[in-house]
């Protein structure tokens, strides 16, 4: 019944929308016109053709950091051209010295945080907070994301564009193409919201057309420019199909069977509006997900993992809900749908509705599970379920925003579970005239099958990130029986304070201490209590030294006092600390190369008491990138040691991650795992190509080994499990 007065509710609020074509419109700022082109581009990064000679106005780029407007070497120009089908843009980027431009990735979706990059923010909507991302390092190796916040996109995204870079004395070009059927955006607005960024990797330069300011962030679309030019554009009859094949081998080795399967996989997309899409898929399969990174868990609360998968990906900006809760409250996550227990349950079909109506912004997502044989226990099934999730929001004014989000099922198939979750963001980029300013507030309860006691939740934050003071305070609370069978609550039944400031100072280049860009002097404080209220928890953290230099390296020290009380009893590596309270200090160093050197090393180590004894943590990072990024090679290496009342332990995990691009759209990647708590290892070799975009074939090897532990020193691992998968995806659009 809920899920039908959702539904009529929908209705009521897209027939008030679209009956009310008042939009916020877009930012101020600098504008661009584009221009309209009649013939084709050949995309090969070259900005030879006459059209972008002709291409109406033209967008400078300015220095943002670290010294906003002053002048540098590195002019930065970007134009815009407009067909019936596609969006161009096109950047010059000189550079005194091209020998130094920095590259260590063509992965799509890869790290090219020291790298050499251009970057796009769009605005579709007109709403000054939701849009999209675009970024290309100078080899062309594409990044993307949605915009649903000022300070991080979600980088998880994954559109279909394509792009195209060109060397030259001079420094670099780019062309970038993006097929307007990758972008919902509103019916009738005539400007666009729109930023473009340049990041010089080897001075951390970094040029900005609009808002070019310490205290602006890239993605706070109240802050963008104009781009005009961009009326009457179509998507076509806004169908999307993408058929994919399966075929797959598992390998079970000890109990000896082999069997194989293959499986077609329809998604298709249909565009009820430019900014309307509805989504289908039936008979789903993620056989190209990149596997976890494991994790060792000193604490007694789950750990988080990331969402991977492309169809959950795809309008999750729609789901943000509160402000800046992140890991400690999440009604809806999207990986409790198809996973139990780390076990992948079948999807027979999913259903999504995602995009905006007027003021209205939607996300709807309906899947049915089918009946999955697990792993954990012999003949154990998970029955197939209904698992649903809706969220709508509406944008009262530029500033503020309200909204809703209800969840209905339980991924164990048996279990009965709703949540209802309601919230408001109001914030501002003129705060004392231009500093960011951002107030949010939550409530939240749950139903079913759920424990007895308080079934609700509520919260508040108040935040200041700015470039020279960075603070916000938070309450949230979470009742004993708030339950989300859809979500992620690592500790139900309690209350948690939070205060952060950080003082930010960048010294003056003539001074002494003109070898430093930044210095980040940090405090931060936590406090939980039981839903008795009683003390669980209490932790400050003091970051005295926290440098960042001219050359890019940071070194960092920190000083933590800690306070943990244990309501039951806590195992940790085999070791059982008893009830009771623990209160120690921890204290850090770290330090950390520039990111944008071929070679790149850092080491961080935490020591001190821990609980009863003592801890020594330690991680370590060795990677080396050859020249263009062709391959890329790393080694991570964690591991903890500890002495306890109760005995010694030590923790262990490694990994490495290797990659081979032929181009950026053809690239080979293996990461291997090993953790000593698991005593399993791990690789996962995957060969992507895309043969163009939308077009896709993977081939996916898993190997999984077992360690024997025959004597203490047997290092001795034998084959656990084997995956080879080939999925290959084609894409039609109308």
């Amino acid at each position: 019944m809920f899920r039908v007065v959702f539904i009529w509710t929908l209705m009521l609020c897209f027939g008030t929308a679209l009956g009310n074509a008042q939009q916020n419109g877009v930012a101020g700022g600098p504008k661009l016109a584009a221009g309209r082109l009649n013939v084709s581009i050949d995309l090969d990064g070259k900005l030879d053709e006459p059209a972008w000679q002709d291409s109406g106005t033209v967008a400078e780029l300015v220095q943002q950091s670290p010294r906003p407007g002053e002048s540098t070497p590195y002019k930065t120009t970007a134009r815009v051209l407009v067909t019936s089908d596609n969006l161009y843009f096109g950047f010059e980027c000189a550079d005194p010295d091209p020998s130094k431009i920095a590259v260590h990735t063509k992965q799509r979706d890869g790290m090219v945080r020291g790298d050499d990059t251009i970057t796009i923010v769009l605005d579709t909507y007109g709403d000054r907070r939701t849009g999209y991302f675009f970024r290309i390092n100078a080899a062309g190796a594409r990044v993307d994301g949605l915009i649903s916040g000022p300070e991080e996109p979600k980088l998880d995204w994954d559109g279909i564009w394509d792009a195209r870079t060109a060397p030259s004395a001079r420094g670099w070009s780019a062309e970038i193409k993006i097929p307007l059927r990758t972008l919902s955006f509103a019916r009738g607005l005539d400007t666009w919201g729109l930023n473009f960024e340049r990041n010089i990797a080897r001075d951390r330069t970094v040029l900005r057309w609009a808002s070019p300011t310490l205290d602006s962030f890239l993605y706070d679309l109240s802050r963008a420019g104009s781009l005009t030019g961009v009326q009457g554009l179509k998507q076509g009859q806004g169908l999307e199909v993408s058929p994919s094949f399966v075929g797959r081998m598992v390998n079970q080795f000890q109990d000896k069977t082999r069997h194989w399967e293959r499986s077609p996989v329809i998604d298709a997309t249909y565009r009820i509006t430019p900014q309307m899409a509805a989504v289908f898929t039936a008979n789903t399969d993620f056989a190209e997900t990149e596997v976890d990174s494991r994790q060792l868990n000193l604490t007694r609360f789950e750990l988080f993992f990331p969402e991977r998968r492309a169809f959950f990906l795809e309008g999750a900006n729609q789901y943000e809900f509160g402000l800046g809760l992140n890991e400690t409250f999440l009604p809806f996550f999207s990986r409790r749908v198809g996973l139990h227990r780390g076990q992948p349950i079948d999807i027979n079909t999913g259903f999504k509705l995602n995009g905006r109506a007027g003021r209205w912004n939607v996300g709807l997502l309906d899947v049915q599970t089918r009946d999955t044989l697990v792993a954990w226990k012999a003949d154990d099934v998970v029955p197939g379920t209904n698992l649903f999730a809706g969220r709508v929001s509406y944008d009262v004014n530029p500033k503020l925003r309200v909204g809703t989000l209800i969840t209905h099922g339980h991924p164990d198939g048996l279990s009965r579970n709703t949540l209802a979750g309601f919230d408001a963001v109001w914030r501002t980029s003129e705060f004392m005239g231009n500093k960011n300013f951002l107030i949010g507030a939550w409530g939240a309860f749950s139903a079913g099958d759920v424990p007895s006691g308080d079934r609700s939740g509520w919260g508040f934050k108040i935040d200041y990130p700015n470039d020279l003071w960075d603070c916000f305070t938070s309450l949230n609370q979470f009742g004993e029986a708030l339950d989300p069978g859809l979500g992620f609550l690592p500790r139900p039944g309690t209350r948690r304070f939070d205060a952060s400031c950080e003082y930010k100072p960048r010294p003056s280049k003539s001074g002494p201490f003109r070898w430093v860009r930044q210095n980040f002097m940090e405090h931060r404080f936590y406090r939980v209590t039981n839903y008795r209220g009683e003390l669980e928890s209490w932790r400050f953290f003091w970051a005295p030294v926290n440098v960042q230099f001219e050359s890019g390296d940071r070194f960092e020290f920190n000083w933590v006092p800690w306070y943990e009380y244990l309501p039951e009893q806590f195992q940790i590596a085999g070791i059982t600390l008893p009830v009771g309270g623990y209160r120690y200090d921890r204290f850090r160093l770290e330090f950390q190369t520039s990111r944008h050197r071929p070679w790149e090393f850092g080491t961080t180590t935490w020591f001190g008491d821990f609980y009863n004894g003592r801890l020594l943590q330690q991680e370590n990072y060795l990677r080396y990138t050859s020249p263009g990024g062709t391959w890329q090679a790393g080694l991570t290496a964690e591991q903890n040691f500890g002495t306890l009342v109760q005995g010694k332990f030590v923790q262990r995990l490694w990994q490495l991650n290797l990659a081979y691009a032929f181009s950026p759209d053809l690239v080979l990647t293996s990461f291997a795992q090993y953790d000593s708590e698991s005593q399993n290892a791990g690789n996962n070799l995957r060969l992507r190509w895309t043969i163009k975009p939308g077009n896709d074939l993977f081939i996916v090897w898993n190997r999984g080994w077992k360690r024997l532990i025959l004597s203490r020193d047997d290092l001795t691992l034998i084959p656990e499990s084997e995956l080879l998968a080939v999925k290959l995806r084609w894409t039609f659009r109308r």
